[in-house]
């Protein structure tokens, strides 16, 4: 879940799963946390409707650890 302040900046950013409260600073997250936003399409019973979230590091480990088939992971060679 995030806010913002009125000019846009981020202000707040919690974990829907466990309610933790990620760190912002000068409206940047400085901890891990993934943001989902994904539109729900045709073939949905959620057509139409779009779903935003974020998961703390912790969340988001203890998520992936159930899957059937792991995530992909490669490496990034450059930072912005």
């Amino acid at each position: 879940m995030r806010k913002y302040k009125n000019g846009g900046q981020l202000e707040t950013v919690v974990c829907n799963c466990c309610g933790k409260k990620i760190i912002v600073s000068e409206g940047i997250a400085r901890e891990g946390v993934i943001s989902i936003n994904h539109a729900w399409d045709f073939f949905s019973e959620k057509d139409g409707e779009i779903h935003h979230f974020d998961l703390c590091e912790t969340c988001y480990d203890a998520l992936i650890s159930e899957f059937k088939i792991p995530v992909e992971v490669e490496e990034q060679l450059e930072y912005l």
